[in-house]
Parts: C-alpha cells; structure tokens; sequence
C-alpha cells in the first residue's frame, strides 16, 4: 500500500537551479525542425503512399502558396513512390512561427501536410514503377520547380524536363511540353551531346521571367532554354562545357577536369535573381556565379566546400579545416569535416540574404548568414547537426537520433517560402519545415526536473593508523585523455588525525579553480573524501581515481570508491508524464507562482505556453531562466519531439524560440534532491509510524501447495487452488492475516508478489515482532518445499518512525526501515486502469496499488535495497514515489550514496543519513 501522506504536495524543487544561455542568431546549429511534412511523428518513418504520407522524396519546390514534392529517389531509399504531389494554399497548412497551435490533433499538431493532387500516378495509393512512356508519365522524377506560374519536373529516369503551363489541378494531368525527346514517348539517353538532348537530369529552376535552367546531371552540364513554348527545344547556354557538344567529363573512372568553368554530376541550379548557384555535387562542391551568366562556358566566380577552384576531394578537411593535434608520429590530425567542407551536396538556394547548402554526404545543411564572396568560406550554422564536426546520423551511440526532429539522412532539394525553409529528408520520409527564430534554446535544454544535473561520483576512505612521514597519494585522470593523471600527496606529519589528512587533501584539490575534473568535499563521519565530476553527464565516468602509498609497507589504507567516478547519465533523456525542465535565458518577463502539483496544471503561465511537437504542456513554473513542465503522455512509443517556447512579452510583443529536439525515452528517472548542497541529500521521507517487515512470495502457484506466514507463534496459510497465480496467493495470506491477527495488518506491495506486514499499533512498540515464512507441498506432515517459495525479507518487525516525516542528520534512517523517494520520469504504470488514468496536467487519480512497468532496482550504501513500490503517487501530478528496504547491515554514514535504476538508466546519485544503532553497542 503506498503511502497516502499529503506530504508530497508540495514539493520543493528545488534541485532546479540551474540556468542555460545561447546566442542570438536567426537559426542556430543543432536547432531541430518546427514542422514536418509526411509523417506522423517526425520520426515514424512509414513507408507507404497517400495523400499525407511521403515516401523517400528528393526534390521540393514553392511558389504562390504551393508546395511541390518530387516523391522518388535515386539513393536506394525506400519506398521509390514515383510521383509528383502538389500542395495547394500552403499557409492553411503551415502555421505561423507565432501563432499557437490548435489542439485539435492529440498527438501532433505540428506533422502537417494533406496534397490536394497528384502527377505521375492516377490517384495517392499508386505507385507503380516503372511506367510505360506517355505525356502523363513518369519515372523517377527527382527535381520540380513552380515559380508561381509555370511547373517543371526532372522526370529522370526518362531523361527528359516535364512542362506545365499553369499549375494542375488534376490528378494525372498531362504535361504540356517536354524537354529532350521530340515527343513524349521516347526516353532513350544518348552519349551525343547537343543543345537538345538530356541524360539523367536531376535539377530543374524557373527563373522570374519563366526561362528554364536544367542541371543535366549525366551531361555534367547545366543548360539554359529560356521559356519553354515547344517541345523538345534548343538550349540557349550551357555552363559546365565549352560548347553544347563537348564533354570534357567523359568517364566517371578518369580523374576529373576541376575548373571553375567545369562541374561533374550538377544535381541542382537556382537562382536568387542576380546570382546563379550550382550544386557540383561530383566535386563536393558548389559554384556562385555572382550575376547570371549569359555566354557559354562562364567561369564561376565563388567556390564553397572546397579551397579553390582546382581541389575537390569530398571532405578537403587538410586544406580547409583546422587541425585537432598530431598523432603518435607527429602528424597533424583533422576533423571528419568541418564548416568549410562538403561531401556530395545535392542544393543550394539563396533566399536572398542568406545560401542555403544541402551537404548530403555529411546529412547537414550548412546555413551562411550573407552570400559568400570568397572560395571555402566557413558556413555560420549547421542544421541536422548538433556542430560542424560530427555526424549524428551515422556515428552516433544513439541509433534513435538518425530520425530525431534535429536530423537528417542524406538531405536532398532545399525551398524557401519567405519564412520557412524545407529540406526534403529522403531516407526519414518526410519533409523538415525549419525556422528562423527569436532566440536559442541550448540544444540539451529539456531535462529531467527532478535532477536536470547527472552528476558522476566517487569517494576514497582513509583508514589505520597514521605514521608521521608516510605520504598519501590520489591521483586523477581523464581516461579519454592521455598523460592527463594529476597527483595530490599529502605528508603525515606528528599528531595527525585522518580529518586533518582529508581536509589537506580537499584543499589541494580544490585550490583556486579546483581540479579541473572533480570538486572534493569531507564525510567525516565515513572518513572519506567524496567525489563529483566537474561536467555532468556520462563524461564524468571517464574521470579516473586512484590511492598509493610511500611506502607501501604503510600501516594507512586508502580505499577508493572504483577506478572510475560513477552515475553520470544524461538528464537529457526524458520520459512522457515526467516533469521536465526547460532551461534557458530570456524566457520570460517575469517569474510565476510554483503551481501546486496537487491541483491541475494551467496551460498558460506568466503569458508563456509550452509546446511538444506543437501539443501543449501543463506548467509547473514559469521564470525567465528556466520553465517548469510535464511531458505530456501522449509522446509515448515516440524517441523525439520538437519543443518550442511561445511568450506574450510585457510589451505585447510575441516571441518564439527555435525548437530544440527533446530525446524522448521510456523511462529515465531522476530523484528529487538539494542540488545546492552536493553530494545532494535526497527529498527523502520516513515511511511507516508502525514498525514493518517484508515477506516475498515468488516461484510457482502449483495447486496444493501451503503457502505460510508467522506472526510469532500464530500461523496463516493458504492452500494454492487451480487458477491462482502468485498475486492471487499473496492476496489470500493479506486476506487471512487482516481477518485474524490482533497486532499485525496485511497489505500487498506493488513491486513484485511481496506481502507487507505493519503492526497496528504505531510507535517501537511493534520492534522486534518475530516474523518468518515457509512453503510446503501440502502433503500432510509433508516437511518438502512447495513450488511457491516462501521468503521472510526481515525476521522481525522494525523501524517505527514518524510517516512522513524528513529523513535528515537529525532524523535518520535506521537499516532495515522503508524509506519513501520522491521521483520522476520513471515512465508507464499498470495495470490497465492506472495507465488509463494518465491524464496529462491532472492528478492522479487511477489505483493506489499502482507500478511502473519498467523494474526497478536500488542501492543504497552499496548494498541491495529491495524495492517494495514504484509507483504514481495519486492525487499528484507527474511524481512517483518509490519505497526503498533498506539492507539491514547497512553501516553508519550521514552520507550514504543511493540511487534507482530502471533498464539501462540509473538516476542521480543523492545521500540519506543512517545511523546503524548495532554500532554503538
């Protein structure tokens, strides 16, 4: 039964204080998507064809509040779905970056996106491949552009430009010119290059005045015909050859021609209307012409992605990053690339102001916040990426990262609407819609509010006897870091105590800005130095520790804790119905009211509104460094969403942060704790007034089987019948006890098929009530074990305390006693009713016998505390309670180490005061 104190209202969180900070940029790198087109969540990835559902598309294109969507790919991403979809009057589909989002869609009201036709096949389900050669047919189309008036689609397999008048408004219309052939049933490439023919064109552009640029990909070329009129007409200039019949890329086997008036495999050509911006994707590169050519072979007159004209390595890191170091043999090292590299780029697109790069060998886009004007110039912000020298969708330890809202896999066509820019995400499926914003949220700003800081910890003891002269050494280390051990040695001198040692020791580590690894602080009482990590998270476990002696013949011990700290973890990992902090600068004008998690949680507070994939989160509090919330429940089954923070300022201006990818995870608890105080102390509660005791019941509910408890001499048993289960045997014995015994009641507990036992009357009375348990076969006089196995956790009652009451230096917990912790983040709960009533921003008001559907383990002082509940505390908003057994041999220390861990994901380490009262003895 878990406890029905009204304690835990309200809670102190005051492990929050923390604030974060970012640069005020339009975009910032590592920013995660607002909007997304095609799927639903960002991160599904359904295969499959319909009218809101892409496949692996590789072009997009906009004009006069149309989307167009080239649905096909020549990267070997599934589904290949053949088509061209068209999006009529976008801005009813595309929210404002400042408006709210309706709350009409429970799970994501930011996956947008219905096409109102479709070229290419006869209806949204069709996806036939390949398909015979008509007017209305394609193959592969991978480019499309739409200046408003006219339509073009690379249809590339059939090696051939595609031309509408005016937008269609019918499925399957039949297209009004083509490009390449004299008609439209013919497709054969030719190696013959002249002014009109095409092989594999991946590119297409409609400038202002209708004229046509092609990116004849195969031709290594890209042409320009002016307004299409006729079919198969002449090009009027070609960039790349010298004239329409040369090619001086004649095998993809020889070493290219690398000039600035040469390309290899163009992929894309745009324009913002005074330049001319070419994706030379063959070269890892992209070429800027600074007005529109208008003679044959024109020389570019800018170069990004490599140093000049002349190199074209893909990642030309050596001659345009900088060095990281050398290496055992004194060679300079480098990055895997950097802003200044390209590996294959598939677009470029100015929006006037800014380029926009579509690097899709290193699955980024590279944003330069003016158009550059000198050859290999460093990009200012990096989307897709969390900096310009990784690559999350192919190194990262995380595989769920390749399809988070902040990630791509080989980026293709790129298209701006005056607001948004969309990148077509071939291998996700879907089409990210990215946004300029008013300010940056850190790119780990969403945490776990119970412990926003996973702090690594260790410890070494100092023990025997102190001999004047002998040295103590600790040393400390980076493991990630060669030569980085750093040694503090203290000399015994005449009369010293081990306090003294230890306060020498944390001086030294602490002196000035402290080591540059880990903070030390003094138990005395376990005459230890304790350790935490300077940086949180798991790269604090890589901070080595160790103890010597001069000499080692030393009568001192010096024991630490491992080789390593231990119990950084990533609160950044948060789980749905968890309270999470959002951290920040310039939040909000003002701090609100810590809202009552015992009440229902407003949507609104401070003027500030909270949104996850664009469903609104319920506040807890508001202040201009952090924001307070739950993780509604309904991202659930999700590995990420995109948060967004929405203000109404004092001034009555709205403001808007980019949106950061939240890493969405099962569970991933933290425990409430003093964050102030490190090693923190736990919010940690006295559990029961009456003493208690633990009897588990486990094994096999074999029908015959007895299944006994004794309460001193009085003994209950249940006969197993056909159709119980352990629950149901565990529930007869609570049934028998309550009815009969005159000092002890009987409850189930939520963890495992554990009896708890409380005796009735409160107070040390109830101490030292013998308990035991045993199982038999149910022969008569039968002494053979059963098959349900019968354990006595404790062998008598124990731990009377004040229920409810601080576990604190002056009111500790004693071993053998159940202590209550308060949580968060630990995920799902049963049985079914319970995770019914899992209502985002209200109470909980499901069973009170509820539990966590991940397990839950826990030690305390380094040994096993058995875990008797882990559940929803009812009546509250998003915070679990978890009752600990202490082990009863656990020794004295106002500092025991304590954590929880479900799966592969442990909480915050946090302390609780225990005094052993065998010790004074």
């Amino acid at each position: 039964m878990p406890t029905k104190k009204k304690w835990l209202a309200p809670i102190v969180l005051a492990a929050l204080v923390f604030s974060g900070s970012a640069a005020a940029q339009q975009y910032a790198t590592g920013q995660a998507a607002r909007l997304v087109i095609g799927q639903k969540p960002f991160g599904a990835g359904d295969p499959g064809a319909s009218d809101v559902l892409l496949g692996a598309l590789n072009g997009v294109a906009y004009g006069a509040n149309t989307l167009v969507i080239a649905d096909s790919n020549r990267l070997g991403a599934q589904p290949n779905n053949n088509r061209v979809l068209i999006y009529r009057d976008l801005s009813s589909q595309v929210l404002s970056p400042y408006a709210e989002f309706p709350q009409s869609d429970t799970r994501c009201p930011a996956c947008i996106g219905k096409a109102t036709s479709v070229l290419g096949q006869p209806d949204f389900e069709k996806v036939d491949f390949p398909r015979a050669i008509t007017q209305s047919t394609m193959n592969r189309p991978l480019g499309v552009a739409y200046n408003g008036r006219m339509l073009a689609v690379a249809d590339t397999d059939n090696n051939r430009v595609l031309i509408w008048r005016s937008l269609p408004t019918s499925n399957e219309a039949q297209a009004d010119f083509v490009v390449g052939h004299a008609d439209f049933t013919k497709n054969a490439a030719t190696r013959s290059l002249t002014a009109k023919t095409l092989r594999g064109p991946q590119g297409v552009w409609l400038d202002d005045a209708d004229g046509l640029w092609v990116a004849d990909t195969q031709n290594s070329r890209v042409l320009y015909y002016g307004v299409v009129t006729q079919n198969n007409p002449d090009a009027k200039l070609v960039l790349g050859q010298k004239d329409f019949n040369s090619d001086q890329q004649t095998s993809l086997a020889q070493v290219p021609v690398v000039r600035a008036d040469s390309m290899r495999n163009p992929v894309s050509v745009t324009s913002d209307g005074q330049r001319l911006y070419v994706a030379d994707l063959g070269l890892s590169r992209v070429l800027i012409w600074n007005t529109i050519p208008t003679q044959n072979a024109k020389a570019a007159d800018v170069v990004v992605g490599q140093p000049d004209m002349t190199t074209y390595l893909s990642n030309n890191v050596e001659q345009l990053c900088e060095s990281t170091g050398t290496d055992d043999e004194g060679n300079a090292t480098y990055p895997a690339m950097c802003g200044r590299s390209m590996s294959m780029p598939r677009f470029a697109l100015s929006d006037g102001q800014r380029l926009y790069v579509s690097d899709s060998g290193n699955d980024r886009v590279l944003v330069y916040n003016t158009i550059p004007n000198e050859n290999g110039v460093n990009a200012d912000v990096v989307l897709g990426q969390q900096s310009d020298s990784i690559n999350q969708a192919s190194d990262s330890a995380e595989p769920e990262r390749v399809a988070s809202t902040d990630s791509f896999r080989t980026p293709g066509a790129l298209a701006w609407d005056g607001t948004n820019l969309y990148v077509a995400d071939a291998f996700n499926n879907r089409v990210l819609v990215y946004t300029p914003a008013d300010y940056h949220l850190p790119l780990t700003a969403v945490r776990n509010a119970a412990s926003p800081e996973v702090y690594a910890q260790g410890y070494v003891v100092v023990a025997g006897t102190l001999k004047e002269k002998d040295k103590l050494t600790i040393k400390i280390g980076d493991n990630s870091v060669e030569n980085s051990e750093k040694e503090y040695t203290v000399t015994v001198l005449e009369d010293d105590t081990i306090t003294a040692i230890i306060d020498r020791f944390i001086a030294a580590i602490n002196a000035g800005e402290g080591d540059p690894l880990l903070a030390a602080s003094p138990n005395y009482a376990y005459d230890a130095i304790m350790f935490q990590a300077r940086n949180s998270g798991p790269s604090g476990n890589n901070v080595s520790i160790a103890a010597s002696l001069d000499p080692a013949t030393s009568l001192t011990t010096m024991t630490t804790s491992g080789t390593t700290l231990q119990g950084g973890n990533d609160a950044a990992r948060v789980a749905p119905f968890g309270l999470v902090t959002i951290l920040g600068d310039n939040l909000a004008d003002f701090t609100s009211e810590v809202q009552r998690l015992d009440k229902p949680l407003p949507y609104n507070l401070a003027n500030t509104e909270v949104f996850f994939d664009g469903v609104r989160a319920p506040l807890v509090l508001v202040a201009p460094d952090r924001v307070i919330c739950q993780l509604p429940v309904v991202m659930t089954g999700s590995t990420s969403a995109s948060a967004i923070i929405r203000t109404v300022r004092a001034d009555g201006r709205v403001t808007v942060s980019t949106p950061v990818a939240v890493r969405v995870i099962a569970q991933n608890p933290g425990v409430f704790a003093d964050a102030s105080l490190p090693p923190a102390p736990g919010v940690v509660y006295h559990y029961s007034s009456a003493a208690t005791g633990t009897v588990s019941v486990d094994g096999t509910a074999q029908p015959g089987d007895e299944a006994s408890i004794f309460i001193r001499d009085r003994k209950y048993t249940y006969r197993v019948q056909a159709g119980d289960t352990l629950a149901s045997v565990r529930d007869g014995l609570v049934a028998l006890i309550n009815t009969a015994d005159p000092e002890v009641e009987a409850f189930g507990s939520g963890t495992f098929t554990r009896v708890r036992l409380r005796a009735k009357i409160p107070g040390p009375i109830g101490n030292g009530l013998p308990i035991s348990a045993k199982s038999t076969d149910g022969s008569v006089g039968s002494t053979i074990d059963g098959s349900v196995i019968m354990t006595a956790l404790n062998t008598e009652l124990c731990c009377a305390s004040e229920a409810g009451a601080e576990v604190t230096e002056d009111n500790p917990a004693v071993p053998g006693e159940t202590i209550v912790v308060l949580a968060t983040g630990l995920g799902l709960v049963g049985p079914d009713e319970a995770r019914e009533a899992m209502q985002t921003g209200q109470p909980y008001a499901g069973p009170e016998l509820n539990d966590v559907t991940e397990f839950v383990s826990s030690l305390a002082g380094g040994k096993t505390a058995n875990v008797l509940f882990a559940g929803l505390v009812q009546g509250l908003v998003g915070v679990y309670e978890v009752h600990l057994e202490l082990n009863t041999d656990i020794p004295s220390n106002p500092k025991t180490s304590v954590y929880i861990a479900q799966s592969f994901q442990i909480s915050n380490y946090f302390y609780v005061p225990v005094v052993n009262p065998r010790e004074a003895q």
